[in-house]
C-alpha cells in the first residue's frame, strides 16, 4: 500500500511537467505549528492536552491544471509535542493530494486527504515502536497566494483515523500503561518554489 501511494505521486509530479501551462513542480518547506493528542498516563490520571510546539517540514510538489488543480506533494515532516516537560518527537511522511481552485488574482484556496507514515517517534527520550498503525490518513485545508515561481500558504491539518502508542510505565509500586493519540493537529506555513 505504501510503496502504490509512493509511486502515484510520483507518476502525477512526473505528468504535471507536460501539463498546462501553470502546471509544473517544484520544492516545499516551512514551519509547523503542532501538538498531538491527549497522552493518558495511568487509568487514574486525567487525560493531559499537549503544548504546541514549532517543528519543520521539506519537501517536493507536483501540480496539474491553472484554474482548477490538483496538487500531490510528497513532504517529511518533524514535529513535536509537549505534555509538562515530556516531549513527544515524531518525524513523518506525508503525502498530500489537494484538489484546490484559484479565486481573485493570485489568491488560491484547497483541501484534500493526507496520507501519512510514521518513521521514527520518541517519547521524553524513549523510542517508541508499538503505535497502532504506521500509516494513517489526515485531512488538510488551506489558502495561499502565488506569485509567480514563489507561492505561500497556510494550511490546517488533521489526523483522522485513530492512532495510538501504548507503552509500559514501570512505577515502584505498579506496572501500569500509558497511551499518546498521535494524530497531528497543526497550523502549517508553507513556502514553495516552481522549478
Amino acid at each position: 500500500m505504501k510503496k502504490t501511494i509512493v509511486l502515484a505521486v510520483l507518476t502525477l509530479l512526473s505528468f504535471s511537467a507536460f501539463s498546462q501551462s501553470d502546471s509544473g513542480f517544484g520544492i516545499l518547506g516551512g514551519l509547523n505549528f503542532s501538538a498531538n493528542g491527549d497522552y493518558i498516563a495511568s487509568a487514574t490520571e486525567a487525560a493531559e492536552n499537549p503544548d504546541r510546539n514549532i517543528g519543520y517540514h521539506i519537501g517536493i510538489f507536483g501540480k496539474l491544471g491553472n484554474r482548477f488543480y490538483v496538487r500531490p506533494e510528497l513532504v517529511y515532516t518533524k514535529t513535536k509535542s509537549d505534555y509538562d516537560g515530556d516531549t513527544f518527537d515524531m518525524s513523518k511522511l506525508d503525502a498530500p493530494i489537494l484538489v484546490g481552485t484559484k479565486i481573485i488574482g493570485p489568491l488560491h484556496v484547497f483541501a484534500g486527504p493526507a496520507f501519512q507514515y510514521i518513521l521514527d517517534s520518541e517519547f521524553d527520550g524513549i523510542s517508541i515502536d508499538n503505535i497502532e498503525n504506521d500509516f494513517s490518513i489526515g485531512v488538510h485545508i488551506g489558502a495561499g497566494v502565488n506569485l509567480g515561481k514563489l507561492g505561500i500558504d497556510i494550511r490546517y491539518e488533521r489526523g483522522m483515523s485513530s492512532n495510538e502508542a501504548k507503552f509500559i510505565n514501570n512505577n515502584i509500586s505498579t506496572i501500569e500503561e500509558s497511551r499518546l493519540d498521535t494524530r497531528p493537529d497543526q497550523i502549517i506555513l508553507n513556502l514553495s518554489f516552481k522549478i
